[in-house]
């Protein structure tokens, strides 16, 4: 047999774990001295003990590791249970990857401070142009808030426009304004360049984006929640230059296959002089 120990150490767990799961009926010692008190396990039980382990770092609950190892829960339920976990994981996991794409943006930010954009900044006019567009709104403009706006507006954007016999003839073009209920809310706008009748009799609407004489664009290569370094530069470009933004900027864009990294985006934001 095994003092506690020793089996402590050959389990990679602390005594004081040893002892709450004793405490608890998870792994009972499998011999107690009467006289000293003292734990003594057998080598099998590091079996068990490493079940425990296993589903204790899979989230589980000690009530229902405690099921799991006394066999209470069916095979089809812990699939179950396990299939759930695994979402869940896999859910932080995004969460994780996303949050780090947004850090390394603002990383990115930080040490463009002071330089201006090595992606030439081009000055220019730009047409009307007739879109259709869903909105939606978004709790800020922070990108966690926007992308899945933006995104479940697109993918819902392009089937409405076939069932409605909506032809695209241009490129995606979204835009964001200060929501009307205020308290930091966007208005968001997920439109596409089109050939169709104004329209404005349902959430799907068709407009003329109007003309604008001046504006300032730089264009942006990689996925949308990396944009930051971009949008701030073209921002410090305007203001070092003379200009002022003279209303709510525009994403084009240019091209988007399926991996996000390779999309082009062209930022355009409509300028006057200061």
């Amino acid at each position: 047999m095994l003092t506690i120990g020793d089996f402590a150490r050959h389990g990679r767990v602390s005594v004081r774990m040893l002892r709450h799961y004793d405490a608890t009926g998870l792994l009972r010692p499998a011999h107690v001295d009467p006289a000293t008190g003292y734990r003594h396990y057998t080598a099998s039980q590091l079996a068990r003990l490493n079940r425990i382990i296993a589903l204790k770092d899979l989230g589980f609950t000690l009530q229902q590791v405690h099921d799991i190892v006394e066999e209470k829960v069916s095979t089809e339920e812990l699939r179950g249970m396990l299939r759930m976990r695994r979402a869940e994981l896999e859910a932080v996991m995004a969460e994780a990857a996303d949050r780090l794409t947004r850090v390394e943006a603002r990383l990115r930010s930080i040490e463009s401070e002071g330089h201006m954009p090595t992606i030439d900044v081009v000055l220019k006019s730009l047409p009307a142009v007739r879109v259709a567009e869903l909105t939606a709104t978004a709790a800020s403009y922070a990108p966690e808030d926007i992308s899945p706006v933006i995104g479940a507006l697109y993918e819902e954007l392009f089937p409405r426009l076939e069932a409605a016999g909506i032809r695209c003839t241009g490129p995606g073009i979204a835009r964001y304004e200060d929501a009307p209920e205020g308290g930091g809310a966007v208005t968001v706008h997920a439109g596409v360049q089109v050939s169709a009748e104004l329209r404005d009799d349902d959430d799907l609407r068709v407009l003329d984006l109007p003309a604008v004489e001046r504006a300032a664009t730089i264009v942006h290569r990689g996925s949308m929640d990396t944009v930051l370094p971009t949008a701030q530069a073209l921002d410090r470009w305007i203001d070092a230059h003379g200009h002022r933004a003279a209303g709510y900027a525009r994403e084009v864009n240019l091209e988007c296959p399926a991996n996000r990294d390779d999309w082009v985006t062209e930022l355009q934001t409509p300028v006057t002089p200061s």
